[in-house]
């Protein structure tokens, strides 16, 4: 088991412990579940779907990143597959306050990047932020997105995004998480600038057409990527490079550890995701960056 789930495994019940350890202890194990995962655990602890989620929040919090606030968020985000994805708060020393990514958020891309096509309901320990349901109103789930919080009744992101803008309101008809083929093409043979590519062909950038891709290589030599994922709101878009970082922390890599990476984005875009990835991977540490153009 990763050690930054000790303590929090050790807090749950006896009968939970039992359920959920043949999957913490795995080597590689994912900070998800599968579905038939999902459905063996509620089995050998009798739980149902919400106190399940509810009660995985202590893990998805423990692989959060917090040396700035030290307040730890998690999340759990439900695809309509059955699937469930760990989420948590990551702050990053030396990067600015802009860079950070929040529990929802990670939840949210951490589903988009393992492939799930539409999300079905986030749990998360703390009220989201308006910066969070923002963010989640560009998904293709919209406003019928179930939230859960502790202690409250169900409700929808409707519900605390009354009256919301959104990709409707700028005749956006492909939404977050919906998949996507862009068809840039490079002759590249360098695994990672071909996993940047990779993900920028997926990215979401209705708005701007920035369409750009991220891919990290960890101390073990494991590649991760990321995908630009834009809002219609602009501010709470999320840069492929916390994309790639996400996908890193969940895996139980080390961000402060990235050997290279590598940015995909278009030659002639309105804006360049470049200065930004460049500075926030200084701040982590990796000084081996390049950037691709299509």
């Amino acid at each position: 088991m990763h050690p930054r789930f000790h303590t929090a495994f050790s807090e749950l019940s006896a009968t939970l412990q039992s359920a959920l350890l043949p999957y913490l202890d795995a080597p590689d194990f994912p900070a998800m579940f599968t579905a038939e995962q999902a459905e063996a655990i509620r089995q050998r602890s009798g739980l149902d779907d919400d106190a399940l989620a509810f009660a995985l929040l202590p893990l998805a919090a423990a692989c959060s990143l917090t040396p700035i606030s030290h307040f730890h968020v998690g999340a759990i985000a439900r695809g309509q597959s059955g699937n469930l994805y760990f989420g948590a708060n990551m702050e990053f020393s030396g990067a600015p306050m802009q860079q950070t990514v929040h529990a929802e958020q990670c939840a949210v891309t951490h589903a988009w990047l393992r492939g799930e096509a539409a999300l079905a309901s986030i749990t998360v320990n703390y009220t989201p932020c308006g910066h969070c349901r923002q963010f989640m109103n560009e998904l293709n789930s919209g406003a019928s997105l179930q939230i859960r919080l502790p202690g409250r009744a169900p409700a929808t992101l409707a519900d605390y995004l009354p009256d919301a803008f959104g990709p409707k309101d700028l005749d956006i008809a492909t939404l977050l998480m919906d998949q996507v083929d862009h068809g840039y093409q490079l002759a590249l043979t360098e695994p990672l600038a071909q996993a940047a590519l990779a993900a920028a062909n997926q990215s979401h950038a209705p708005y701007s057409h920035a369409h750009s891709g991220v891919a990290l290589e960890a101390e073990d030599g494991t590649l991760y990527a990321g995908r630009y994922a834009e809002n219609a709101a602009f501010n709470p878009s999320l840069p492929p490079l916390q994309a790639a970082l996400i996908l890193l922390n969940v895996s139980g890599g080390d961000c402060l550890k990235i050997r290279r990476a590598v940015l995909a984005e278009p030659q002639g875009a309105i804006f360049s995701q470049w200065d930004a990835t460049r500075a926030t991977l200084a701040a982590l540490g990796c000084q081996q960056v390049s950037r691709v153009a299509f």
